[in-house]
């Protein structure tokens, strides 16, 4: 049976992703920080994917694993946020990249941010102002670190960046299908559950690798 582990599982797209691998049969670790403040289904332990003794040791076992982790996931969560380490993106790929590596661990899932798509001249969305405000820019670079990080890594790890459009919708029901595109995007909207579809079925049956696409209805 495939097992996978789940960093950020305690968070919109990372629930998401438990029920759809759950639906399917999939054997699910979800990591939180604070397993007391979660009610998931499956395995739930304490972990942190900005601490690499922590992920290396969460890994071993499973056939892939999951990076939903994202400090805010709404504007509103985001102003709270305030200052962002702007390495945090890097330190949690070299922690995920080198804690699959040792333990044998050979896919990686990412959740990626659409604000560092690119426009019809190749630059990143998070530069134009009426796409991502001005207060939210640092939020982006730092998460594009994490991208380049892992677009420069010389890794046995076959990973893939799955980037869901600028409105994903936690209420929408699933309903299976999904699109996908390239670094320009597609689409405006996805749900958190065909989000979870998309990824589920890249574990499954991996269709890209070592790359960035983008997800939409």
């Amino acid at each position: 049976m495939t097992s996978i582990v789940i960093f950020g599982a305690g968070g919109r797209a990372g629930r998401a992703v438990s029920a759809e691998a759950g639906r399917r049969g999939i054997q699910v670790t979800s990591v939180v920080r604070d397993p007391a403040r979660h009610r998931l289904p499956g395995r739930v332990v304490r972990g942190d994917v900005l601490d690499a003794a922590s992920v290396a040791a969460l890994v071993a076992g499973h056939d892939a694993a999951v990076n939903a982790v994202s400090p805010a996931s709404d504007p509103e969560s985001l102003e709270r946020l305030g200052t962002l380490d702007g390495k945090v993106y890097v330190t949690a790929t070299d922690n995920l990249l080198d804690g699959l590596s040792a333990s044998g661990v050979p896919r990686l899932i990412v959740i990626g941010l659409f604000a560092n798509l690119v426009d019809a001249d190749g630059d990143p969305l998070y530069d134009d102002p009426a796409v991502l405000p001005a207060e939210f820019r640092h939020f982006a670079v730092a998460h594009t670190a994490g991208l380049d990080r892992l677009r420069a890594a010389d890794t046995p790890v076959d990973w893939l960046v799955l980037t869901p459009p600028a409105q994903l919708v936690a209420e929408a029901p699933r309903r299976g299908t999904y699109r996908t595109g390239g670094e320009t995007g597609g689409g405006v909207t996805l749900s958190y559950a065909d989000l979870a579809v998309a990824v589920v079925d890249e574990i499954e049956t991996p269709a890209h690798h070592r790359t960035r696409i983008s997800v939409f209805d």
